[in-house]
C-alpha cells in the first residue's frame, strides 16, 4: 500500500514537472513577457514611454524586489511601426520563436485585432492591450483582459455633459478611417443621440495622413461648435492647428488617445482648452503629489525624458501582473494565470487610476473615465470618474 502510494506521489510530482516545463515562456527561474509597440511608426512616441514604464517596473522587480516565486521577468518587444500587417509578424516572432508567456500592454486597436489570433492559437493570454476598443473584452474570451473604459463610453458619456456645459449647438466629428476612429464615432453617435441630436458633419482621414485643411474646411462649413477628435498625436495638433488658423474655435473633445503630454508639447499654445477623457494622471515632473513627483524623477534619471501617461500604462500593465502572477503562485501556467486573474481586485493607484476588479464573465476591469483640459500648456483634470449608464 505505502508503495503505491509513494508511486502515486511520485506520478503527481512529474506530471507538475512536466506541466511546467511544456509552459511556453516560464522556467525555473525566468518568465518570458512580450510587448508590441510603435517604436518606429507615427506612434512612436506612445510606444517607447509604454515599454520603458514596462521596463522599470521589471527592473524595480528584478533589481530591488526579488522575484515572482523564485523567477525574474524578461521583457522583450517587438516594433510593429503602427501597422497591423507588422503587428502579425511582431506577434509570429514572440509566440512562435521567442516563445514568450503572455503578451502585454500591445499598442493600437487594429494591430491588437490582426495580432490575437496568432496569439490565441497559441493560448497567449492578451494582458491588458493599450487600446480603450470594446473588442479587446468582447466577445468573452478566456484570453482577453482589458484595463481601460472604452473609446465608445468615454465619449458617449462626456459629450452630452460637454455639450450643456457649453451650450453646444453642432456637433461635428474628425475621425481616423479605422477601428480606433470608428468607435470613437460610435460613441459620438450615441452621446448625440441620448440628447435628440445629430452630427452635423462626418470626417475622416487615413492612418498616417498629415494635412487635415479639406476635413477642417468642412466642419468649419457646417457651423459646428464642438468637435469631437477621433484622433490621436499629430492628427490632433494638425486639426486643431490648422482651426485656429482659419478662425475655427470650437470646443474640441477627444478620447484617452488624445491625453498625452506630447499635444501641448509638440502643439504648443493652440492645444490650450482641447478637452480628453482620460483615467491616471500625466506624472508631470513638477507635480503636487510627492509620490507622483518622485515616480517621475526616478523614470528621467533612469531614461533622460519626461515620462508621459503612457509610461504610467506601462508601469501599472507590469505591475498588475506582477501581482496576478505571484498570486498564481509557483506553478506558472496560462490555466493558473487566468484562475489568478478572474479572482483579483486592483486598488486605485498613485496615478489616480479608478478600482478594477475581474472575474470569469468580467474582463474589461472597470469602465470609468474623466475629463481633463489643457490649461496654460499642462492637463489639468476638470471632473470626477462617471459611471456610465446603459
Amino acid at each position: 500500500m505505502k508503495t503505491r502510494h509513494t508511486v502515486a506521489l511520485a506520478a503527481l510530482a512529474l506530471a507538475s514537472t512536466l506541466a511546467a516545463a511544456q509552459q511556453q515562456g516560464v522556467s525555473k527561474t525566468e518568465i518570458l513577457v512580450g510587448t508590441i509597440q510603435d517604436l518606429s511608426g507615427p506612434l512612436a512616441g506612445y510606444g517607447k514611454q509604454a515599454r520603458n514604464g514596462m521596463q522599470l517596473r521589471i527592473d524595480e522587480l528584478n533589481e530591488q524586489q526579488g522575484n515572482i516565486n523564485g523567477r525574474k521577468i524578461r521583457l522583450i518587444a517587438e516594433d510593429d511601426g503602427y501597422d497591423p500587417k507588422k503587428a502579425v509578424l511582431a506577434a509570429q516572432k514572440l509566440v512562435n520563436q521567442d516563445k514568450v508567456f503572455i503578451i502585454a500592454g500591445h499598442l493600437g486597436t487594429a494591430q491588437n485585432m490582426a495580432a490575437m489570433p496568432v496569439q490565441f492559437e497559441k493560448n497567449i493570454v492578451n494582458l491588458f492591450p493599450i487600446t480603450a476598443a470594446r473588442e479587446m473584452y468582447e466577445p468573452l474570451n478566456r484570453l482577453k483582459y482589458s484595463f481601460a473604459a472604452t473609446y465608445y463610453d468615454q465619449i458617449r458619456i462626456a459629450l452630452p455633459k460637454l455639450v450643456k456645459e457649453k451650450n453646444a449647438k453642432k456637433i461635428c466629428t474628425i475621425y481616423q478611417d479605422d477601428d480606433f476612429g470608428l468607435e470613437v464615432l460610435r460613441g459620438a453617435e450615441a452621446g448625440a443621440k441620448s440628447m435628440n441630436m445629430e452630427l452635423a458633419e462626418k470626417t475622416s482621414y487615413k492612418r498616417g495622413a498629415t494635412d487635415f485643411s479639406s476635413q477642417v474646411a468642412k466642419m468649419k462649413a457646417s457651423g459646428c461648435d464642438m468637435v469631437v477628435l477621433g484622433t490621436i498625436i499629430r492628427e490632433t495638433i494638425g486639426t486643431v492647428a490648422e482651426s485656429r488658423k482659419t478662425g475655427f474655435n470650437p470646443t474640441f473633445l477627444g478620447s484617452s488617445a488624445v491625453y498625452t503630454d506630447l499635444i501641448h508639447k509638440l502643439g504648443g499654445k493652440p492645444m490650450d482648452g482641447i478637452y480628453a477623457t482620460m483615467t491616471v494622471q500625466n506624472p508631470y515632473l513638477d507635480e503636487a503629489s510627492q509620490p507622483i513627483r518622485f515616480w517621475a524623477n526616478k523614470y528621467k534619471t533612469k531614461y533622460n525624458e519626461d515620462p508621459t501617461v503612457f509610461s504610467v500604462y506601462g508601469y501599472s500593465i507590469m505591475d498588475q501582473f506582477i501581482q496576478a502572477a505571484k498570486k498564481a503562485g509557483p506553478n506558472l501556467t496560462t490555466d493558473t494565470f487566468i484562475k489568478a486573474m478572474d479572482s483579483m481586485t486592483f486598488e486605485p493607484d498613485m496615478f489616480g487610476s479608478p478600482k478594477s476588479s475581474y472575474t470569469a464573465t468580467k474582463r474589461l476591469g472597470n469602465d470609468l473615465s474623466r475629463l481633463s483640459q489643457i490649461t496654460d500648456g499642462k492637463w489639468k483634470v476638470v471632473s470626477d470618474y462617471v459611471k456610465p449608464t446603459p
